[in-house]
């Protein structure tokens, strides 16, 4: 496995599908570049972004701006979109997918609790479902694995289009 030493630095001014895209194929980019592609595999990147409101919300700096997305994030709805990029020897495949989250009310106890965790470091929108930020969530539409950060079904499809998936 070779990780991306790529920066998430894409036009603010793009819309969040599109910044989300363009960070998975620079992360993509990065590996080809530095790795090439192994003989009979692929490279696979994905980028999340957590949406409110139609602005992309990042990972937060510190404390105090994790705090700030998470009671914006309160109660609420948000998007949160997984762009995946497949390169091959023979070419590229790329897909955007798009799951909604809805927030419980978060107390100020439970707000507490979880900042002291530090689980929001380096995380999109301040949360992770796959771990305590599960308690934040009232409910998912669309595949839980999208908000996680790999839209497994997805790429499954994708490796399987390329006669990589199910292994033979």
């Amino acid at each position: 496995m070779v990780a991306s030493g790529e920066e998430e630095q894409s036009d603010p001014g793009l819309p969040a599908g599109e910044r989300v895209m363009a960070h998975a194929r620079g992360k993509a980019r990065d590996v080809v570049a530095r790795a090439g592609v192994p003989d009979g595999g692929a490279v696979l990147a994905a980028d999340t972004e957590v949406v409110l409101d139609g602005r992309a919300l990042g990972k937060p700096a510190d404390a105090t701006e994790a705090r700030a997305m998470l009671q914006a994030l309160s109660g609420r709805a948000h998007q949160v979109m997984t762009g995946v990029v497949l390169v091959t020897a023979v070419g590229r495949q790329e897909v955007l997918e798009t799951a909604e989250v809805r927030f419980r009310p978060i107390s100020p106890g439970v707000m507490d609790w979880y900042i002291a965790r530090g689980e929001w470091h380096g995380r999109a929108g301040a949360y992770a479902i796959q771990g305590a930020g599960a308690a934040l969530v009232e409910g998912i539409t669309g595949d839980p694995a999208c908000v996680i950060g790999l839209p497994v079904a997805a790429v499954a499809q994708m490796l399987a289009t390329e006669g990589l998936f199910p292994p033979g």
